[in-house]
C-alpha cells in the first residue's frame, strides 16, 4: 500500500491534466467515430499515454532511492576521511 501511495505523490498535476485531456479526447472520439476499428486505436493512444506517466513517476522514485544510497556512502567516506 505505501508503494501506491507514494507513487500517487509523484505524479504532477501537469501528468493528471495529461492524463485527463487524454480520457476527454477518448470520448470524444467514442462519440465522434463510435465503437468501430478507431475506437481500438484512441485506446491505444490512451494507454501509452498512461504507462508512460506511470513510468516517469516509478523512475524518479528509483532516483531517488539512488541518490538516498549515494548520499549514506558519500557520508560513509567523509567519515573515513575525517578519521585519517
Amino acid at each position: 500500500m505505501q508503494k501506491v501511495e507514494r507513487r500517487v505523490r509523484r505524479i504532477d498535476r501537469v501528468s493528471l491534466l495529461t492524463i485527463l485531456v487524454t480520457v476527454v479526447l477518448f470520448v470524444i472520439a467514442i462519440f465522434e467515430k463510435g465503437f468501430a476499428h478507431e475506437l481500438l486505436l484512441e485506446a491505444g493512444v490512451f494507454l501509452v499515454s498512461v504507462k508512460l506517466i506511470l513510468s516517469s513517476a516509478k523512475a524518479d522514485i528509483h532516483t531517488d532511492l539512488i541518490e538516498a544510497k549515494l548520499d549514506e556512502i558519500q557520508g560513509e567516506l567523509r567519515e573515513m576521511r575525517d578519521q585519517r
